[in-house]
């Protein structure tokens, strides 16, 4: 097979000429370090499983994405933040909710899976097993920053005016990979911070095997935009099943999801590639940061609706 990366960093992005050139650039960076961290694993025949985490760790430690350090903040200004990752040759699946401390959150997910007899951990249960396993924790201030306290603030002064709507942009984001590998195997990950604003306590589709995040022999998927909308919808399922029973192809099977999400009000995007190593990247917003890497290690990005266009680091 003919490995291949594609990652997602948030749908819902600024319109096309309000970003300024440095932080369009500063975005395409970091989807192109995040995409190389995921190909390095890829080029010398590693699975994809490492890939996905590789590549959504590296977008976890880039403030621009919401996941990890630079996570939104809920209503009580604090870090909640949900991952999962999936195998999609052994359907192992691990992932967490609600936790801030892991330096990580998307290894935290994989030390779950591994390493415990279950799927989901959250809260003080989950932060207490995975300190046991020796992951790597932050302080709290690690995955602070200033734009998410600014846009926390306004949020909630809006909502005071009884004006809450605030760009989609900064309201939620999340990050993710999904990657096939040498040897045919699939795989997906996903990790977010949540929506600014949030009810503490709230999870939303990232750590859901099935809506958020899924992976199997057909396909594997990442989806972004309001978690509410793609749990209803079990997303991620939804589309490897309209491939394997009902023999839709990628490109169908991502649009008829995309369907579903739209009739329940939802926004936001999906990542997915099939076991033949097609890539779709559908998303009903203004934009969707996302990123794609092909075996001879050649990177095209997005930010806005269009086709991808090649990148190097050094632009």
């Amino acid at each position: 097979m003919t490995p291949i990366l594609a990652i997602h960093g948030g749908a819902g992005t600024m319109p096309p000429g309000s970003m300024t050139p440095d932080a369009e650039r500063a975005h395409r960076v970091g989807l192109h370090r995040a995409l190389m961290a995921g190909h390095a694993i890829l080029a010398v025949g590693g699975p994809a499983l490492d890939a996905v985490t590789a590549a959504v760790a590296a977008l976890e430690d880039d403030p621009l994405f919401n996941a990890g350090h630079g996570a939104v903040l809920t209503r009580g200004g604090r870090h909640e933040m949900d991952a999962a990752v999936m195998d999609g040759a052994t359907l192992a699946v691990g992932a967490v909710a609600g936790i801030c401390g892991p330096r990580n959150p998307i290894w935290a997910a994989r030390v779950v899976m591994e390493r415990s007899p279950h799927v989901l951990l959250a809260g003080p249960g989950a932060l207490e097993f995975l300190r046991a396993q020796g992951v790597a924790f932050a302080e709290p201030e690690y995955f602070d920053t200033a734009r998410r306290r600014d846009t926390l603030r306004a949020m909630l002064a809006a909502e005071a005016e009884g004006s809450p709507n605030i760009d989609d942009a900064d309201r939620h984001g999340t990050v993710g990979a999904v990657a096939l590998d040498a040897a045919g195997r699939l795989a997906a990950a996903t990790s977010t911070g949540g929506m600014t604003g949030k009810l503490p306590g709230r999870v939303g589709d990232t750590p859901v095997p099935g809506a958020g995040t899924w992976a199997d022999a057909a396909c594997a998927v990442s989806a972004t935009g309001h978690g509410e909308s793609f749990s209803r919808i079990a997303a991620g399922h939804e589309v490897s099943a309209r491939m394997r029973l009902a023999g839709d192809d990628l490109d169908t099977a991502t649009a008829v999801a995309m369907a579903a999400l739209e009739a329940v009000g939802g926004t936001g995007g999906l990542l997915a590639v099939d076991r033949a190593g097609r890539v779709a990247l559908p998303f009903n917003t203004r934009g969707m940061y996302r990123g794609v890497v092909d075996a001879d290690g050649a990177a095209r990005t997005g930010l806005y609706r269009g086709p991808l266009q090649q990148y190097s680091a050094g632009e």
